[in-house]
């Protein structure tokens, strides 16, 4: 049996991806912060004062990628980056007043968008996706 364009799981998986990005993306444009940014914010607002190479872990971002939006971010006024006392090649990013500030504007708009996304999807469905999603993630690791 031959699949379609629309039985491919990861075709769907690339709509929801492009739809939800499109949609927090204009959430975002009043605070100047692009949904990538928002995602290095959203781990500094839990973890102040986190390297550069682990944002890039935790996202699964290259440590180029990570270091031009950090750089973005410092040009905003949204943090400030420093030398690690521990390694000096290592740079470690703290939010700073404007940082912090933000938080107080963007984590709300990020929990409605979670809400809305989330709306009439129980608990357990939600579970249930977590899983599969984390299999698939394993099932493309697993041949990298």
């Amino acid at each position: 049996m031959s699949l379609t364009f629309q039985d491919y799981i990861s075709i769907k998986i690339h709509k929801t991806d492009l739809k939800l990005t499109g949609y927090i993306k204009s959430q975002l444009k009043p605070y100047n912060l692009a949904p990538e940014q928002n995602l290095i914010m959203m781990l500094l607002w839990e973890e102040n004062g986190l390297s550069q190479n682990q944002l890039a872990v935790r996202l699964n971002k290259d440590k180029t990628n990570i270091a031009r939006m950090a750089a973005n971010l410092e040009e905003k006024g949204f943090i400030r980056r420093s030398s690690s006392q521990t390694d000096r090649r290592s740079l470690t990013l703290f939010l700073t007043e404007s940082g912090e500030e933000l938080k107080r504007k963007v984590l709300p708009v990020a929990e409605q968008f979670n809400e809305i996304v989330c709306e009439g999807i129980t608990t357990e469905e939600l579970e249930q996706l977590d899983h599969l999603l984390t299999k698939m993630n394993q099932n493309i690791e697993k041949r990298e």
